[in-house]
């Protein structure tokens, strides 16, 4: 329960209204738009591999591992972000993480960066980006009933559109102002967000009240944790491990410029984030267990695909990416209509450990599609093996849909799961 002085100065949440009329609005906006712009800078060294790339003269794989660096980070911070949510509430969590980023931009521009070394603890620092995940999903979802969870999430994780913005702009300003400019520029959206966040962003009524450390972890002895943590490896794994190494990906397939090939990244993340507030009310129609299982098989089959046939032609390359990105999407939407159904007094660490899975998934993903180019020459194993994780987590998801469907989601009332 919310301390009263909270409760005082904090408006209910309406129950038994549609979704519009429930919730808080300007928080719902101020949680979207901080996990915007910093997905944007979380994968700012995706875009920009190439051209760093060439000035450092890095090989295949240490440019998968650059641009995987801050996924795992991100991933880690999660966990300590996760566990900072619920003791001293997602806002002011928020504002620890965006200063941190602010900072470090600052420094990675103002300083420069001519090492290798150097881009790999900008990825760390970008790791507190990638981190607003754990932040952004609790703030908002804290504000609404059970039957509008998929739409919140589904909003608030549209964030993930940052990374278009990423995409189709870090190479070409790159190519007009310098590379190390682009973290100079990034600085006016990153410090805007802030202030907006400062004033519109409150934290729910529902907050619980801060629990000794050792609490949570009593949550990673339910299976259902690590069942969440696998299937969001491969759904927001896949999204944001391609985010980050599609740049790379078309530029050193086909030979078109690192703006081209950014543009051409752009296409395929703007359909996956998109979706995503699609898969959170597809799940809250037809259920989150149902709509999953649809897109590990789709997914497994287009990274099937892909494997075989991504670099016979940059439109079919193109149009497969952007038809895995969006059914990846739709995936992301759903696993986070299920977890606030199953966690909801403890979102903000399972969003935190749910979140750490996917950004490993995603590590996994970068990492391991630069190093197989280096000793293969094709990165087409990497997506081969990923396709294969997808069916993994289809059988674990059928392993488990029963005793889910008749235990806690039977004690949901009219919540779909």
């Amino acid at each position: 329960m919310a301390s009263s002085a909270m409760t005082l100065n904090t408006p209910r949440i309406p129950v038994g209204k549609s979704f519009w009329q429930s919730g808080h609005r300007p928080t719902l906006f101020a949680a979207f738009l901080y996990f915007d712009i910093a997905f944007m800078v979380w994968v700012i060294l995706g875009p920009l591999a190439p051209i760093i790339s060439k000035e450092l003269g890095l090989d295949p794989a240490q440019k998968g591992m650059m641009v995987a660096v801050p996924t795992l980070a991100g991933a880690v911070i999660r966990l300590v972000n996760g566990l900072l949510v619920d003791r001293i509430g997602p806002k002011r969590t928020g504002i620890i993480s965006q200063v941190v980023v602010i900072a470090g931009m600052f420094a990675a521009w103002w300083f420069g960066i001519s090492s290798y070394e150097g881009t790999l603890a900008l990825g760390v620092i970008l790791g507190f980006a990638g981190a607003s995940f754990a932040v952004s999903l609790p703030l908002a979802s804290r504000w609404y009933p059970p039957e509008h969870q998929g739409k919140a999430m589904g909003i608030a994780g549209m964030g993930n559109s940052g990374t278009v913005f990423a995409s189709l702009f870090a190479a070409l300003l790159a190519k007009s102002f310098g590379w190390t400019n682009v973290f100079g520029l990034a600085l006016i959206p990153l410090v805007a967000v802030f202030a907006f966040y400062l004033v519109a962003a409150k934290d729910s009524p529902e907050q619980p009240e801060p629990k000794p450390l050792s609490a949570y972890a009593s949550v990673l002895k339910e299976q259902d944790a690590w069942w969440f943590m696998l299937f969001y490896f491969v759904t927001f794994g896949g999204f944001v491990g391609l985010s980050s190494s599609l740049p790379t990906f078309f530029a050193d397939s086909f030979g078109v410029t690192p703006v081209i090939a950014g543009y051409c990244t752009a296409a395929a993340v703007f359909m996956g984030s998109m979706l995503r507030p699609l898969g959170g009310a597809l799940a809250d129609r037809f259920g989150g267990i149902r709509t999953l299982s649809v897109v590990y098989v789709v997914a497994g089959a287009l990274l099937a695909v892909i494997a075989a046939v991504s670099t016979q032609g940059l439109a079919l390359a193109i149009a497969l990416f952007v038809a895995v990105m969006g059914t990846l999407g739709v995936g992301n939407g759903a696993v986070f209509q299920l977890v606030p159904q199953r966690f909801r007094k403890e979102i903000g660490v399972m969003t935190g450990l749910v979140g750490f899975g996917g950004g490993v998934g995603g590590f996994y993903l970068a990492s391991s599609l630069g190093a197989i180019k280096k000793a293969t020459g094709s990165a087409s194993l990497g997506f081969l093996i990923f396709a294969a994780l997808a069916v993994v987590a289809l059988v674990g998801l059928t392993a488990v849909k029963r005793r889910w469907r008749t235990t806690w989601g039977a004690a949901l009332g009219g919540a779909r799961i």
